[in-house]
């Protein structure tokens, strides 16, 4: 029992060792990799960093042939760096279980990777260490689909909506011409036209008005039975390859980007160019609208005549 107790606690590479499957595997690892980021389910770790401690062990093939000293032909380092990087950078998260599961599942897409252990520990929530630690193999990998690294997610049609759209009564018809395209739609829309509450502080007026927008989305998913509000990253991934066409919910992903818009809800047409973006939308289309001060996909501007709204 003392020893299963000690081992528990021991580094990655000891617990790999400890457990290691039939046939010899080789083994890199990564250790005390040190970030700051913001991340934490409760309220005091929002809008705060805090230093995130990974070790990382990842058991690989043995080499056949010749390695000739060729960096190709191994799992570099860096792509274990790599792995952590992109998955912070992807978005916020609450919990480092997660955090550790698709850093163990990018690992794993490698083609050397056999089985990986991840421990991330929080250095600065208590007096010591808190953290979670996991195991997992190319076995895991069996039931998932083909990688989600690889660039086969749907590219979007994103349409910003004004409230007189929203009103029209053509609008069904106008949905039945979106539905007919190839891409996927996300509709964006503004605040209503009423005055949202005023809080006489930035950071709490900037969520009061995010969640305007989003009583603004139910309210034109109130006039389709087609239109779906979404508000997570993973509801806009299921509706893109499901076909539906989505309302955007914008508090969450706005705060929880790690790069977010610059732009708050008082300009509405640039906080959706921020989201094609940010999504990699095909283009942004405008109904009525002057064009945003920039954005990162093409701008398609409509006027109300053309559009039959």
């Amino acid at each position: 029992m003392s020893h299963e107790i000690r081992l528990a606690f021991e580094h990655p590479a000891a617990r790999a060792s400890a457990t290691a499957p039939d046939g010899p595997l080789d083994r890199i690892s990564v250790r005390d990799h040190t970030v700051e980021v913001e991340i934490g389910a409760f309220q005091a770790e929002r809008g705060t960093t805090q230093r995130i401690c990974f070790n990382v062990v990842v058991e690989v093939r043995p080499m056949t042939g010749t390695l000739d000293d060729d960096v190709d032909r191994i799992l570099s380092y860096d792509k274990v760096t790599e792995a952590i990087t992109a998955e912070l950078a992807e978005e916020r998260l609450n919990l480092l279980e997660t955090l550790a599961e698709r850093i163990a599942e990018r690992i794993l897409w490698e083609p050397q990777a056999v089985r990986t252990f991840v421990r991330i520990e929080k250095l600065d929530r208590g007096p010591g260490a808190l953290g979670v630690e996991i195991v997992r193999s190319v076995d895991d990998l069996a039931t998932k689909p083909a990688s989600p690294h690889h660039d086969t997610a749907p590219h979007p049609h994103v349409v910003f909506l004004t409230n007189a759209a929203v009103r029209s009564p053509n609008l069904p018809r106008w949905l039945d011409q979106l539905e007919a395209r190839a891409e996927p739609v996300i509709l964006c829309v503004g605040r209503p036209d009423v005055d949202s509450p005023k809080t006489g502080h930035r950071m709490t007026q900037r969520r009061v008005d995010l969640l305007a927008m989003e009583q603004n989305a139910w309210v034109l998913a109130g006039r389709d039975d087609r239109c779906v509000v979404v508000a997570t990253r993973t509801e806009l991934d299921w509706a893109m390859k499901n076909g539906q066409i989505s309302v955007w919910a914008p508090s969450k992903i706005v705060l929880d980007a790690v790069d977010g818009p610059t732009v708050g809800p008082d300009k509405p047409v640039d906080l959706a160019a921020w989201f094609a973006g940010h999504i990699e939308a095909s283009d942004l289309l405008l109904i009525g609208e002057a064009p945003p001060s920039s954005c990162d996909v093409p701008v398609l501007i409509q006027d109300i005549a053309r559009s039959g709204l």
